[in-house]
């Protein structure tokens, strides 16, 4: 078969897919577009506007941004150690039934969504962030352990060998001789999952996790939509200024 057919092939499929899909779970578009809808949307939309710039929301508002910057650093930075100690395991540097065990465990861990972490952990914990913190650890656990243990598995071994035929221990052969290696895709990858764990500590406050997410939830609930509009332009303030400052800390440590 031919590759033009091939092409048309895949199309097809997905477009039979996506209308499949369209059928099954019964969506009605045209229902945003009839009677009264557009004109509800456009009410719903201008009541978040002005938002709210008093000073003692302001306050509360710096409060739940600087709230939810240390849920997402603690968060990264146990997922990081925690991380790098079964990456060892995982990269097969300690037998192959650690391998084993390691890899099911990371997969367990990366499975489940923040979203269910968080609201497993504040049953466990409690409302607020440090149920918050715990649900970002254990799933960034599971992401970054994974990619540090893919980085140590195609980093050069020859260093760390020359280092123990010269009588080096495993352990000085490894700290001088597979580290240095692989450190900065290990930095990488940790500032960029922090950036993604800054939006999702945002969000989990939607199950009780504190930050702003959990201010956001209370502010939507009570319609207090101009209090929410200041909520979400706080959380898109932080989103970008946390990027700005991993792309220049990524630009000056890797």
């Amino acid at each position: 078969m031919s590759r033009r057919w091939q092409t048309l092939l895949l199309l097809g499929a997905l477009a039979a897919t996506v209308i499949a899909s369209f059928l099954y779970l019964d969506l009605d578009l045209g229902a945003l577009t009839r009677g009264d809808g557009p004109a509800q949307m456009t009410a719903y939309a201008q009541s978040f506007f002005p938002p709210d710039s008093s000073a003692p929301w302001l306050r509360k508002i710096g409060w739940g941004a600087l709230e939810t910057l240390a849920i997402s650093a603690i968060g990264t930075l146990l997922a990081i150690g925690a991380g790098a100690i079964l990456s060892l395991l995982a990269a097969g540097r300690m037998g192959a039934a650690g391998r084993s065990l390691s890899r099911l465990l990371l997969n367990a861990l990366r499975s489940v969504p923040e979203l269910v972490w968080a609201a497993l952990m504040v049953l466990a914990a409690g409302l607020g962030p440090f149920a918050g913190t715990l649900a970002i650890a254990l799933h960034t656990t599971g992401v970054l352990g994974r990619l540090f243990a893919e980085a140590l598995e195609n980093s050069p071994r020859q260093p760390a060998r020359a280092l123990q035929d010269s009588g080096a221990g495993a352990t000085a052969a490894f700290f001088y001789g597979t580290l240095p290696n692989v450190l900065p895709q290990w930095l990488a990858y940790s500032l960029y999952r922090w950036e993604n764990n800054i939006r999702m500590a945002a969000v989990l406050g939607f199950v009780g996790a504190g930050g702003l997410g959990q201010m956001l939830y209370v502010t939507l609930s009570l319609f207090q939509q101009s209090q929410a509009m200041t909520v979400i332009l706080a959380m898109l303030l932080l989103v970008l200024a946390v990027d700005a400052l991993s792309g220049w800390l990524r630009t000056r440590l890797v």
